[in-house]
């Protein structure tokens, strides 16, 4: 296209109305100039000034520079050793239990024992409670959870691990390809918590008798502990996050503390974490993933 035909087109686009409205008015002088500007030839670019060369400075012996060593190629650094999960991390020891008033339960059965339990008033728990909650499962289960200790749901039905909580521990205990029927499940108190406390200590002392027996009677191959509470006052230790994925041992059983299933319910992020701890259990109990 043409220089000329290009000033045209513009003038052309200047003065184009749309619905008889003008975008631009022109007047015959500014089309004057328009049409002078086209016929104007362009002022020819000047070549820049040669610019004035220097003398060349009086070149001085270089200092040579310092033989380097090539540099070292980098190398990908060798990969850590496995964590050995049988290492127990460094922890701090619980407070220890207050003593409770001694009881003798050794030669109780599991029925002699849960009789026991329902007529216990060893602490201020029984007042508020509506019943008991001894404990649930295979009496000869090789793998048994132990929680801290029954809340509104399990108050109502007597049963352990009933709630949203106790749900979400099924459904563990089904992806581990067991069933509820398979396993044995208790707590360390059998009475209801008020507003889902944790037990105090002399709480926990007075009704440790009854799961230390119940471990005795059912004799699992592997424990749980769920939560802080269980690893506190049957373990004698605290620090779960820490503690959490390695095999502890009570009384020549292997414990693997994990997380409450409660937590897991606010913290969703936590359900990866535990279920590694589970595969660990499996892996003991000789369950193939």
């Amino acid at each position: 296209m043409s220089e000329i035909t290009l000033f045209d087109q513009l003038l052309e686009c200047l003065d184009r109305t749309r619905n008889d409205s003008p975008y631009v008015q022109l007047s015959q002088d500014n089309i004057a100039f328009i049409r002078k500007l086209r016929k104007t030839p362009a002022t020819p670019r000047q070549p820049p000034a040669p610019t004035q060369q220097r003398s060349a400075p009086v070149a001085t012996p270089a200092t040579p520079a310092p033989q380097q060593s090539a540099p070292e190629k980098y190398t990908t650094a060798p990969a850590p050793p496995p964590v050995v999960r049988e290492a127990l991390p460094a922890y701090k020891a619980a407070t220890p239990l207050p003593e409770a008033a001694p009881i003798d339960v050794s030669g109780f059965n599991l029925d002699d024992l849960q009789t026991k339990v329902t007529d216990c008033e060893r602490c201020g728990l029984c007042s508020g409670r509506t019943q008991t909650v001894f404990g649930v499962g295979n009496p000869d289960a090789d793998l048994m959870f132990i929680g801290e200790g029954p809340g509104e749901d399990e108050d109502r039905q007597g049963v352990p691990f009933v709630g949203a909580a106790g749900q979400l521990l099924t459904k563990v205990i089904v992806a581990m390809k067991l069933a509820r029927d398979d396993v044995y499940i208790a707590s360390i108190v059998k009475c209801r918590l008020p507003d889902n406390r944790n037990p105090e200590p002399d709480e926990a002392a007075a009704c440790l008798p009854y799961i230390q027996r119940q471990i005795e009677l059912v004799k699992p191959k592997v424990i749980v502990t769920l939560g802080a509470v269980p690893l506190r006052f049957l373990m004698n230790q605290k620090g779960i996050r820490r503690l959490r994925g390695n095999w502890l041992d009570y009384n020549g059983i292997p414990v693997m503390p994990t997380l409450h299933p409660s937590y897991l319910l606010r913290v969703p992020d936590a359900k990866r974490p535990v279920w590694e701890d589970m595969l660990q259990v499996m892996a003991r109990l000789g369950i193939k993933k």
